[in-house]
């Protein structure tokens, strides 16, 4: 039923460009697609190790400066007659490298903060995401500095022998992020139900108990803060090659808050609540701009993430969950997977079991054998 239920959502997802010609709103689905992908990636890292990063548009950012620039090409000098001469590349490259590039900073800022905690790690992260943006606004040979880089190339998908597609148009841009948002739920997924997602879990839950029973914290941290900036890195090169103009606003702390809203609001620690939020939050100012001036629509914004804070406070995703399970007749509570914790402490009671039911056979043995 759930895999009928996933094929269907999916065939609906696909069907939207066939009878959706309004390009306005198709150009807003492809956006707020981008921005949730950025909150699965952030969900990966706060609902399920519960780090909260507050630089996680850094990333973002990163992804989409690399990928703009290794398709558009570079001559930057160094020091004295040095220069750095890059020649542009093929929009896929421009993806990958921006990918990795983000994915390499997330491992360096893990493997310096997560020795550290709570709001220490949070003012790392913010700092980070400030310097990022420094250098983007200030390294004017490189980035156009407040000019922007603009006449960014879009994507572009060769087939050898047969043609080359360039997506121009918005309902390939549609597809595309559409095919990015399935491999990240497809690989956040197989993270969380791994060993090693087992383990973040555990982290989230209990610290200490996690390190009594062995799970390296630095390392299960690092691997969740390196795939998390790996993806949010891929959503931001995609960004870029879809908009075709960035500049440093695209560091702006407003972005990292608006990730933190669609993941809080729509259920941290599961799946589907990051896309449940980036919807709801992607399309909500679109339909509050039809029916109130913008001062109107911030008013009405705040108002309901303060009423879905208050009356749903673990989230749209749970609440539903629980909501259906209690209508079907059914009491149990949302939960997230097990805990890494609860296996190793079910197969320490498993044998500690078998342990006492040998030292007794052997006991009953000796007796019997001394009678």
């Amino acid at each position: 039923m759930k895999n009928l239920s996933a094929y269907f959502v999916i065939g609906a997802l696909l069907s939207v460009p066939l009878w959706l010609h309004d390009q306005y709103f198709l150009h807003v689905l492809i956006t707020t697609g981008i921005f949730t992908i950025g909150a699965m990636s952030l969900n990966l890292l706060l609902g399920f190790t519960g780090q909260l990063s507050l630089g996680h548009v850094a990333f973002f950012g990163i992804g989409a400066y690399a990928s703009a620039l290794t398709t558009l090409g570079f001559d930057v000098p160094l020091f004295g007659d040095v220069r750095i001469v890059h020649e542009p590349w093929h929009p896929v490259a421009g993806i990958l490298i921006g990918t990795a590039l983000a994915g390499l900073c997330g491992y360096l800022i893990g493997k310096l903060s997560f020795k550290i905690r709570g709001a220490y790690f949070v003012i790392v992260t913010v700092s980070f995401a400030e310097v990022v943006r420094l250098v983007a606004l200030n390294w004017v040979d490189l980035t156009q500095g407040p000019l922007a880089l603009n006449n960014i190339p879009p994507m572009r998908i060769d087939i050898p022998g047969v043609s080359e597609i360039v997506m121009w148009q918005k309902a390939p841009n549609y597809y595309l992020v559409l095919a990015l948002a399935l491999v990240a739920y497809y690989l956040i997924r197989r993270i969380v139900r791994s060993r090693m997602g087992r383990a973040m879990i555990a982290l989230r839950e209990n610290e200490s108990l996690a390190t009594s029973v062995g799970i390296d914290v630095t390392r299960y941290l690092t691997f969740a803060a390196v795939m998390s900036a790996a993806l949010a890195g891929a959503a931001g090169a995609l960004y870029a090659h879809y908009i075709r103009i960035i500049d440093p606003d695209i560091f702006l702390f407003i972005y990292t808050v608006t990730m933190v809203i669609m993941v809080v609001t729509g259920g941290k620690g599961t799946l589907a609540g990051p896309i449940v939020g980036g919807i709801i939050f992607g399309l909500l100012p679109v339909g509050l701009r039809t029916v109130a001036g913008p001062e109107v629509q911030w008013i009405v914004y705040g108002i309901f993430i303060v009423l879905i804070v208050f009356f749903l406070p673990r989230g749209i995703v749970p609440a539903v969950h629980d909501w259906w399970q209690r209508r079907t007749g059914k009491q149990a509570r949302y939960v997230a997977p097990a805990p890494f914790l609860a296996t190793r402490a079910s197969a320490a009671h498993v044998g500690t079991d078998a342990f006492a039911k040998a030292r007794d056979s052997k006991n009953s043995g000796n007796a019997v054998s001394r009678k």
